[in-house]
């Protein structure tokens, strides 16, 4: 899916060798004095006495243009003046660029250079560390120095950084986690009198009706757009309507390790969701081209050209700046109108939807680390409230507004020394991935706000998007086999996915059998057997 986060694990594994010493890191860091001073959180305490010591922290480096220094700014001065004062420390950052993080982070923590607190968004970088001792237990640190922080993210969320039953990583909170949406043009909907489809059935009839209609009056009418795309190839949220409602726990988990969206086929009704899109495909509902857009642009011009009737990407797509195809369908279509709906219905009448897990990037403790009990009092510090809420909006006053309870931003941080070079200043709030107001209702609010002129249908696909959700099963166990191959099976899955959609109806079920049996051969097998011996030895079977 276009823009979406991977879920599955995909990483080669690396062997480390680690140094016997951390490496001192120190670089110099300004502290003036900001407004918004936190106290200390609540179970923790600042010792005086004790010697000044720095802290290193890793931030991504997005190479925003105009960005300032990530060592010396706004935010980091009020790191220092609010935590660095409260616990006699320095709190110095390390940047990393965004995107090759995981190759610099492998370099930091081989030489036993790595920051204090470093992160990932990779489970399996971090299971190599664990595997090789790299990494500080947090088990007893975060009972002592860690209570605002374990009463935050919850059993929920702490259990992704657990490794072997032991506390290996502090994973951060994602606080928005739905996946993805089906649109439609309710004003095609309106012009010839169909109501929304709930149901994969009604769905389809809709298409051959915007296909013989066409009511929007365009040349090359596309009533389903899609895309398939090698990086993330799949059927996004159409398996949904046709997976038996009656998987067990281990099937669920064995069967369906990875996100819904990408290919599953072991799952079972896989193969009909294939047969469905083959079914449409042949009809003449879906675009063309789509496997020869490799990268969703084309689709997004013949949405913004107002020829395509539904399709399905991000649960905000269409109201994002990037690429804009809502306001581009707007300028181009005037009186055209985008909603969500939900019509993948399955046997027992639910709309299931595999959204993300509750985790963001795992905050890890290099082993060398002399400061574990700082960095973890450093997160419990960032847990509070008033700490959040100033690292994701600045001053209040100055740099937003509180509007309904609701921080409004007066855009000063779009610029200059207060630039965030991510939405809610991620790279500094780490534990928080996504806006965070301590309640879901706020959270709804103010990310509903971040969409100007669209407030009103973000909050409702929103909804729409969390309906029926659920998470993939949690493994504390990384595959190794899917690390290893998954890049290949990923393109090997685009390829047969092109040649199902387009065959003649007559001949997808043998071939779906030829292609599922080479695609075991060349490690589909070995990717599932290996979940089916974690599962096993995750619930001591």
């Amino acid at each position: 899916m276009k823009g979406q986060g991977k879920r599955s694990i995909c990483v080669s594994l690396v062997a480390l060798t680690f140094a016997s010493a951390l490496a001192a890191c120190s670089s110099n860091s300004s502290s003036g004095t900001q407004n918004g001073t936190a106290g200390t959180a609540a179970g923790t305490t600042a010792d005086a006495s004790k010697e000044h010591r720095t802290l290193t922290v890793e931030v991504f480096d997005r190479g925003k243009p105009g960005q300032p220094d990530l060592n010396n700014n706004f935010w980091t001065k009020y790191i220092n003046d609010n935590f660095g004062k409260q616990f006699n420390a320095t709190v110095n950052f390390v940047s990393v660029p965004r995107a090759q993080e995981v190759d610099k982070l492998n370099v930091l923590m081989a030489s036993g250079q790595a920051p204090d607190i470093s992160f990932t968004y990779t489970q399996g970088v971090v299971y190599n560390y664990v595997q090789q001792g790299g990494l500080a237990e947090l088990d007893s640190v975060l009972k002592q120095y860690g209570p605002t922080l374990t009463k935050y993210l919850g059993d929920d969320v702490l259990k992704y950084g657990k490794f072997n039953g032991k506390q290996f990583s502090i994973p951060g909170k994602r606080t928005v986690l739905a996946g993805s949406n089906t649109f439609i043009r309710k004003d095609w909907l309106d012009k010839l009198g169909l109501p929304v489809p709930t149901t994969p059935e009604q769905f389809y009839d809709t298409m051959v009706a915007f296909k013989e209609k066409n009511p929007g009056n365009v040349s090359g009418v596309i009533p389903y757009g899609f895309s398939l795309q090698p990086s993330n190839p799949g059927l996004n949220y159409i398996p949904e309507a046709f997976k038996p409602s009656s998987l067990t726990e281990e099937q669920f988990a064995t069967l369906q390790p990875q996100s819904i969206w990408l290919t599953n086929w072991n799952m079972p009704g896989f193969d009909k969701a294939v047969q469905y899109m083959n079914k449409m495909y042949n009809a003449g509902l879906i675009s063309p081209n789509f496997a020869t857009d490799k990268d969703g642009k084309l689709l997004d011009a013949d949405i913004s050209n107002g020829k395509v009737g539904a399709f399905q990407t991000n649960w905000d797509g269409p109201y994002r700046t990037a690429p804009g195809t809502y306001a581009n369908l707007a300028k181009n279509v005037p009186g055209a109108q985008l909603i969500p709906i939900d019509p993948w219905q399955n046997d027992a009448g639910k709309h299931p939807k595999n959204v993300y897990s509750p985790n963001g990037m795992y905050i890890i403790i290099p082993k060398t680390s002399k400061n574990v009990d700082l960095a973890i009092q450093y997160l419990n510090w960032m847990a509070d409230p008033k700490v959040t809420l100033f690292l994701q909006n600045g001053q209040e006053g100055v740099d937003y507004n509180m509007v309904n309870d609701v921080p409004k931003q007066t855009g000063t941080t779009n610029s200059g020394d207060k630039m965030m070079t991510v939405a809610n200043n991620l790279d500094y709030d780490i534990l928080s991935n996504g806006i965070e107001l301590g309640d879901q209702q706020k959270n709804t609010a103010a990310i509903s706000a971040g969409y100007p002129g669209y407030e009103k249908d973000v909050e409702n696909a929103l909804k729409v998007g969390m309906v029926d959700s659920y998470t993939t099963y949690y493994y504390s166990l990384p595959n190794a086999a899917d690390a290893k191959s998954n890049t290949e099976l990923k393109n090997l899955s685009a390829q047969m996915l092109a040649k199902l959609i387009v065959a003649k109806p007559a001949e997808v079920d043998s071939l779906y059998k030829t292609l599922v049996q080479q695609y075991m051969s060349q490690g589909g097998q070995a990717v599932q057997d290996e979940y089916i011996k974690n599962y096993k030895a995750q619930n001591g079977k």
